[in-house]
């Protein structure tokens, strides 16, 4: 067989390649483009708290301060949630016991100090109660009973 007989086949190849290459990109792009969860573990003054930052959904400085517990040294540790992971996993203070990040920023789920902590792209759920993205605000937990 020759070129001739195979072009057919040949040219259905480079397209597929094409649009599988093209697709992919896109995709990928949909994917990542809004960024990925960025927390700061922080420890001040003995009290830990956590600060949230999504600069594509204009989150900045959300911070969740855990106010009955005592850690006796400063602290400060950033982690973004942009990887999938196995879960659970340590982090700071607690771990993550959910996290989906097919679609960033994705859904991640904290057990922090006894408290579940959800990060969603349209609120934040604290003890499954959910509260509106407010940037530059403190929340303040104290200890479950």
């Amino acid at each position: 067989m020759n070129f001739s007989q195979h072009k057919h086949f040949i040219i259905a190849f480079v397209i597929a390649v094409i649009v599988y290459a093209v697709s992919y990109s896109w995709i990928e792009h949909r994917r990542v483009r809004k960024g990925a969860w960025e927390i700061k573990f922080v420890v001040e003054t003995n009290t830990p708290a956590i600060v949230i930052n999504e600069p594509a959904l204009k989150i900045e400085n959300v911070r969740i301060t855990f106010t009955d517990e005592n850690i006796a040294t400063n602290f400060s540790a950033t982690m973004d949630f942009e990887q999938p992971r196995q879960w659970p996993y340590e982090v700071p203070f607690g771990k993550v016991i959910f996290m989906d990040t097919t679609f960033l920023p994705g859904n991640v789920t904290f057990q922090l100090f006894g408290h579940e902590i959800q990060l969603l792209p349209r609120a934040l759920a604290v003890d499954a109660k959910e509260i509106a993205w407010q940037s530059d605000t403190n929340i303040v937990l104290t200890r479950k009973k």
